[in-house]
């Protein structure tokens, strides 16, 4: 029979979520997202199979409230018997590199990261917490978006800061490990292994945006550090700030640590620059009307350009370049302005190609080659799930029967 795994994938303010069949091959099922959560109009987009997707409006005050509104609505789903849930944790530390089921020696240990990802790891661990209330005997499985970057040697894990600093875990972490571990299986599948284990330079561009360096399979440096908010600029994030900013911050208004943290992840980057949005597409419309979004957007692929300078050298060099995330697989404008003038790296775009969102956007035969991967956490995710239950000793024969 083949195995239900649902996968949730919470943020601060929202819960993706993705129901996949996994029998010969990985079937996605039901799909969504709740959104505004913890506002006064929350907003649940669903989808079933390949069928036109709903919306409602839902009063969504916390997490909590938002599972059991997904749950009521899996169970109205037929045929629905749960095997496992899956879930992104944006943080495992130092200690978790491999996906693992959820006991309570893990949450504990959760617990005590919570000071590295406050704004993360709170609802991620009360989501696990409600699912093992409403069923106690459903498999959890907990997904790192920092395992993938455990393979940085130290020398990139360090910063230069006191060690009595480092010995308490203030290290380079590095995210979006999920999408980037997708992105390396579709590249190993679509170029073979011997383009894959090659120098490659991984950039998820989103609303969050990091650049990941890897080798022979393996990240060696990535640019978001100690916290998703470090690295490039993103949507509402400022990226990598000089300290002293920090400090007259602190002097001139923010006095506490709650104040700077909206500021820096909510108010910043793209936002913040362009007085308009976070939304790159939207920003791109604007150009023409507003030079606050002209600069917001130049800054944006400027130091981009920057970051991808200098994970190169990181690599001696270069063989493929893939770009993913929202505005990786779908700005052709956004890929062409970082990778403009960058043929002294021997990186080069075909314009058509580009516009076309090709697979592979560098000219024919052309070294490196520079390709469009689009990403899927969720499914990735699954994976993830799929071999922690096909390993585990719990029997899998009793799923969670709903209906």
């Amino acid at each position: 029979m083949p195995y239900q795994l649902l996968v949730l994938n919470s943020g601060s303010s929202s819960l993706k979520f993705a129901l996949y069949v996994i029998g010969d091959r990985e079937e996605l099922w039901l799909s969504g997202k709740l959104t505004r959560i913890g506002l006064t109009d929350g907003h649940f987009t669903r989808t079933v199979g390949a069928h036109q997707t709903q919306m409602i409006h839902c009063n969504l005050p916390d997490h909590t409230t938002a599972l059991t509104v997904l749950f009521d609505w899996l169970h109205e789903q037929p045929d629905l018997r749960l095997n496992a849930v899956g879930h992104r944790l944006v943080h495992g530390g130092s200690l978790y590199k491999t996906p693992q089921p959820v006991t309570p020696r893990l949450i504990a240990d959760l617990r005590l990261l919570i000071p590295f990802a406050p704004d993360h790891l709170p609802a991620e661990i009360g989501l696990i917490e409600a699912i093992g209330g409403l069923y106690p005997d459903l498999l959890q499985v907990a997904c790192f978006d920092t395992a993938f970057h455990q393979t940085m040697p130290e020398v990139a894990k360090r910063l230069p800061i006191p060690r009595h600093l480092a010995d308490e875990g203030v290290a380079r972490y590095g995210f979006h490990g999920l999408s980037y571990e997708y992105v390396m299986s579709q590249l190993a599948e679509k170029a073979g292994w011997a383009t894959a284990n090659g120098r490659l330079l991984l950039a998820h561009l989103g609303n969050g945006a990091s650049m990941t360096a890897v080798r022979q399979g393996e990240s060696i440096d990535t640019t978001m550090g100690f916290t998703p908010a470090g690295g490039l600029m993103m949507g509402t994030r400022s990226g990598d700030l000089d300290p002293g900013v920090l400090l007259y911050l602190l002097a001139h208004g923010y006095a506490d640590a709650a104040a700077l943290s909206h500021l820096l992840n909510d108010e910043s980057g793209l936002t913040g620059v362009s007085d308009i949005s976070s939304d790159m597409e939207e920003l791109l419309e604007q150009v023409p009307h507003s030079p606050h979004a002209a600069e917001a957007i130049d800054l944006f692929c400027y130091l981009a350009r920057k970051q991808l300078g200098g994970l190169i050298m990181v690599l001696n060099g270069l063989d493929t370049l893939v770009f993913t995330g929202g505005i990786g697989e779908n700005s052709p404008a956004i890929r062409a302005a970082i990778c403009k003038n960058l043929d002294f790296f021997g990186i080069v775009i075909d314009p058509q190609r580009n516009e076309a969102n090709a697979e592979i956007i560098s000219p024919e035969g052309h070294k490196p080659e520079v390709r469009v991967i689009p990403t899927n956490e969720e499914r990735m995710i699954a994976c993830h799930t799929r071999q922690v239950l096909m390993a585990t000793t719990q029997p899998v024969s009793e799923p969670m029967v709903t209906n």
